[in-house]
Order: C-alpha cells, then sequence, then structure tokens
C-alpha cells in the first residue's frame, strides 16, 4: 500500500515539474505599456523630489519632456519595427538586410538620443545652481540604470523609462 502511494506521490512531482518547466519556457510576455503622458508625468514628479523644483519648473519640464516624448513617438515605433524584422533576418540569415537594419537601428537609435539630450539641455538649463549641484552629483547611469550615456532623468535614470538589462 506505502509502495503504491510512493509512485503516485512520484508520478505527481514528474507531472507537476514537467507543467512548472513548460511554464518556464513561455515566452514572457512585454510588459505593458506606459501611457507616454503619465510616463513624462512621473519622471518630472521624480524629479521635483530629487531636486525640489518650483511649480514653475515643473510645468516647464512637463512641457519640455512632453515636446520630447512627442517628438520620439514615431521613431520609437520604426525603431521597435526595425527590431522585429531585425529578428526574422537573423532567424533567416539575411546577411544583408541583418547589415541594412543594423545601419537603421543605428541611425534610428541616434535620433532619440539627439531628441533626449536635447530635452535634458533644456530642463538644465531652467536648475538652479543649487539643484544643478545635486542633479550632477548623481550617478551617471541615474539611480535605477547602468547603461551608457544614461544620466539622471533620463532613460535608466530617475524619473527617466526604466531600460530592460541586457542579458
Amino acid at each position: 500500500m506505502s509502495k503504491t502511494k510512493g509512485y503516485l506521490l512520484l508520478a505527481a512531482l514528474l507531472c507537476a515539474s514537467v507543467g512548472l518547466a513548460q511554464g518556464m519556457l513561455a515566452p514572457a510576455a512585454d510588459p505593458p505599456a506606459v501611457d507616454p503622458s503619465r510616463a513624462v508625468e512621473m519622471r518630472v514628479n521624480m524629479l521635483a523630489k530629487l531636486l525640489n523644483l518650483s511649480d514653475s519648473q515643473k510645468a516647464t519640464a512637463t512641457a519640455i519632456f512632453n515636446e520630447a516624448q512627442n517628438a520620439s513617438q514615431s521613431l520609437r515605433s520604426n525603431l521597435l519595427e526595425a527590431r522585429k524584422t531585425m529578428t526574422e533576418a537573423i532567424k533567416s540569415n539575411n546577411i544583408g538586410a541583418i547589415d541594412n537594419l543594423a545601419a537603421t537601428i543605428g541611425a534610428l537609435s541616434g535620433q532619440l538620443e539627439a531628441i533626449e539630450g536635447k530635452a535634458q539641455a533644456a530642463f538644465y538649463a531652467i536648475l538652479t545652481s543649487e539643484q544643478r549641484a545635486i542633479y550632477d552629483a548623481l550617478p551617471p547611469g541615474g539611480l535605477g540604470g547602468s547603461g551608457v550615456g544614461r544620466g539622471p532623468g533620463r532613460a535608466g535614470g530617475p524619473g527617466g523609462f526604466q531600460s530592460r538589462p541586457n542579458n
């Protein structure tokens, strides 16, 4: 009797482990998209807390980052599409397409960096000298990121969009 229970327990454990393994192999769903205006609001709120921004500075920062968000929206869509196409080119071993897509992705990324850099410059210009000292003392990767070229308030930084870790 106990031998039968042992086999049943073993069978149940095997079934459970197979079920868990299948769940672990399932592709992870993309995280839900953050509403762009909400993302800007969260970014400005974080920067306001860190730098003690005035109401006027918050309004200006919101306008600056909303403008940058709007300017970059179509570029982000194009970049996402280029990355999807790159995945297809990789799977089909289309070397020529990979080279072209890499150049496209690089150009789009560069344009996004320029938009973000200009927004950061405009934001930095509205800060007082005390606020600049605090801002400048923040880690180069920001509080939440470690990516190259990511500063405070930028992607991966305080109040910025969090980048996905590179795996």
